[in-house]
């Protein structure tokens, strides 16, 4: 069991109020369908049309790069099998048996979008390019892709293979989270060994955005005579992380940097927890910090809940590694993110400090426990939150 109650870590405004918060301008694309993410959160800041299921062309690569990164090793050898080195579309010209590490191999996929690469990648994790494809929608299916089905690992046009803006948002989102998938599609050449020849593979990324654009790090062009234009942008600029997505748009370039501008000014990361907080007077302090994506009025609209954890019987395992609590963040009405609660002498023990949180609003949150040692705490934390 566990009693929630406010936490008292930022203001709430009244319903009155809320009717005058600004809202940011609206914003368009040439695109068929688009989307903004914050890479941190997962908040997506701009959709249009973005649950369509649509051709993505080579976009599929992101998640072709990531499978692989989750489910091979980069020191592998991959070799190249004769339906790899015939493989129609854009190519690295790998060689029929040419052996490559598999790091190497997603540098080629990411950056010059590989069809031979692709192949080669899931022959290898997947044992076939089918077995690779059941791994890439289960993988979907994990991550709550549900507007996105794949038929092949790099994105040439099938029936059955598609996605949407929104879901490519969020599965570029996750992938930026993997630090080998970060490193490459941040990068803007890449030099390779050619077992082949006297000289070393080079490859210069195809996403102009890197060295058009302020921050850019990343992510995936595409193109198909059926999808048409499609692009993954991501930026970072004073350690916010965003990222763009646009399919079939032929003012692709612009309209991405149009969208991320749009993005850093309109929804600057907020602090709404430090670490080490204190929550008002009680013994309890948060033990990460938690920053959201907010537009400007919206911090007054966000609330928060203190929500406590039975204490630990003695002579029981505190399975629990000190955690007391937690205090969660809500934005009209909805869960955007929580911090763990400890004990300030427990987490001081680790060597942390603390800081003074606002008092409390009053709260109707209640305890559902007749427990005397819980209505004792109970008391004792409301006396000192009111």
């Amino acid at each position: 069991m566990s009693f929630v109650m406010a936490a008292g870590l930022v203001p709430s405004v009244s319903a009155a109020n809320a009717e005058t918060v600004p809202v940011p301008p609206g914003i368009s694309t040439h695109a068929q369908a688009s989307a903004l993410i914050d890479v941190t959160s997962g908040r997506i800041l701009y959709s249009s049309h973005g649950d369509e299921e649509l051709r993505i062309a080579s976009l599929t690569k992101i998640m072709t790069a990531l499978v692989a990164i989750e489910q091979g090793r980069l020191d592998d050898k991959v070799k190249v099998s004769a339906r790899a080195f015939a493989k129609e579309g854009s190519s690295i010209y790998l060689k029929l048996g040419e052996e490559m590490t598999l790091e190497n191999m997603l540098y080629g996929l990411m950056l010059r979008s590989g069809n031979d690469a692709a192949t080669a990648i899931a022959e290898h994790i997947g044992g076939s390019e089918d077995g690779f494809v059941f791994l890439m929608n289960q993988k979907a299916e994990e991550l709550g892709l549900s507007h996105s089905h794949f038929m092949n690992p790099h994105g040439l046009d099938a029936e059955g293979h598609y996605s949407s803006a929104n879901d490519l948002a969020k599965l570029t989102a996750y992938a930026l989270q993997q630090p080998e998938f970060k490193k490459i599609v941040a990068t803007k050449e890449k030099a390779a060994p050619n077992p082949n020849e006297s000289w070393d593979y080079k490859w210069a990324n195809k996403n102009k955005l890197l060295r058009l654009y302020e921050g850019a790090d990343g992510v995936k062009t595409g193109y198909t005579k059926k999808a048409f234009r499609c692009l993954v942008s991501s930026a970072t600029r004073h350690g916010q992380q965003l990222a763009a997505v646009t399919l079939n748009d032929g003012d692709d370039w612009k309209d991405h940097a149009r969208m991320l501008d749009y993005g850093f000014k309109y929804y600057p990361l907020v602090t709404l927890a430090e670490k080490e907080m204190r929550v008002h007077e009680q013994p309890l302090q948060t033990g990460k910090a938690f920053v959201y994506p907010l537009a400007e009025g919206e911090k007054g609209q966000v609330t928060n809940k203190l929500v406590l954890y039975p204490p630990v019987r003695p002579g029981k395992l505190d399975s629990s590694f000190g955690i007391r609590g937690s205090v969660d963040f809500y934005l009209h009405d909805r869960r955007i993110g929580s911090v763990p609660i400890y004990h300030r002498s427990e987490a001081n023990s680790n060597g942390g400090s603390s800081g003074t949180a606002s008092p409390a609003a009053p709260s109707s949150g209640t305890m559902h426990t007749n427990s005397p040692v819980w209505l004792s705490v109970w008391k004792r934390v409301m006396s000192h939150l009111f």
